[in-house]
């Protein structure tokens, strides 16, 4: 069996391992980490030989740390980490490089279609009929995302929406409201078979999924990192959120989303979104302003610049062929953003 981990921020881990009535055999970990003493990679196989097979990463980590030498120096490398890629090897998980990836950046459409287009792509993926697909959105019309549980009224001010002629959209994925203006926002999408996040928990597919993106922004100049469980954060504050929905159906996928400020009206966002008093109601508006820091300011580039460097980056990493929408896939699509993404009893479904 044969496993593979980037440790988030770190470097590559490999695993290959057998295993023999019930326990870890013949494990060999290598990688482009930097490991000091040399015998501290022959302490980690030992510790994992003979291992229950059904042991989680955690537990594997905790067997390595208790037999590495004490003077052990880790760079790029992980005892979780190491765990990690033995869970991925037993539930023979993929990666990137398995996959002909697709890439769909179409012109701009409504918050309701982007929510429906993220459903129909997923499921086609885990269905088997469409490859992994990179989806770049491009916004139709200034928007509020919440999240599937949120409270509608807990989270935005009807009024202020309405000034601002802000549509508000429910996603099916998890986590926190966006407030989306179509030039100052950057947001795509990740629909992934679920083989290639087998092994990971869910706190650590959030950035595993967006390690490449991290690359892309270092090579802008952003020094950027995963701050658990769902930003992308700098020194000077977050750039983006990530939320995620399993889709169990078929051979299953996995929904993984992101929405980047590239610049950011934080006046507006805070006349339309409720939340982001309560969160920084001890901190004051100055405060909110630097909350998020926008990717315009760090970079200095045009949103259309950013956009295709992280193209560029991705095609770099994994390959990226040019796709598109079906016209199955878009006449679901458009159905399902009508008779639900634009319905008042979805987007209240949690009043």
């Amino acid at each position: 069996m044969h496993g593979e981990y980037k440790v988030p921020g770190g470097k590559l881990v490999v695993v290959d391992l057998d295993v023999e009535d019930g326990v870890l055999s013949g494990v060999r970990v290598a990688g482009d980490f930097f490991l000091e003493p040399d015998e501290a990679i022959l302490a980690i196989n030992s510790a994992l030989e003979g291992a229950p097979a059904d042991t989680d990463a955690a537990g594997l980590a905790a067997r390595i740390d208790a037999a590495l030498p004490p003077d052990t120096t880790m760079y790029g490398l992980t005892s979780e980490g190491v765990g990690v890629a033995v869970r991925r090897a037993l539930a023979h998980a993929t990666d990137w490089t398995d996959y002909d990836w697709q890439l769909i950046h179409d012109g701009p459409q409504s918050p309701a279609l982007h929510m429906a287009l993220d459903e129909v792509i997923t499921a086609e993926v885990a269905a088997g009929r469409r490859p992994p697909t990179l989806r770049v959105w491009e916004w139709g019309a200034p928007a509020v995302v919440i999240g599937s549980f949120q409270s509608l009224r807990n989270e935005v001010d009807p009024e202020g929406a309405e000034r601002h002629g802000i549509t508000v959209v429910r996603r099916v994925s998890g986590g926190g409201a966006m407030f989306i203006e179509p030039g100052n926002t950057i947001t795509y999408s990740l629909s992934v078979p679920d083989a290639l996040v087998q092994g990971l928990s869910f706190a650590d597919s959030y950035a595993y999924l967006d390690d490449w993106v991290l690359g892309a922004l270092g090579d802008m100049g952003v020094k950027a990192w995963y701050q658990p469980l769902n930003d992308i954060a700098t020194d000077a504050g977050k750039i983006a959120g990530a939320a995620q929905k399993r889709v169990v159906a078929d051979e299953g996928a996995v929904l993984h989303h992101v929405t980047m400020a590239y610049d950011i009206d934080a006046d507006k966002m805070l006349e339309v979104l409720r939340i982001g008093r309560e969160k920084l109601s001890d901190k004051g508006t100055k405060s909110a302003k630097k909350r998020v820091d926008p990717l315009r300011r760090q970079t200095g580039l045009p949103r259309e610049a950013v956009i295709d460097r992280m193209i560029a980056s991705f095609r770099g990493r994994y390959g990226l062929a040019e796709g598109r929408v079906t016209e199955e896939e878009m006449s679901r699509a458009r159905e399902l953003a009508e008779t639900k993404f634009s319905n008042e009893e979805w987007t209240a479904r949690v009043p």
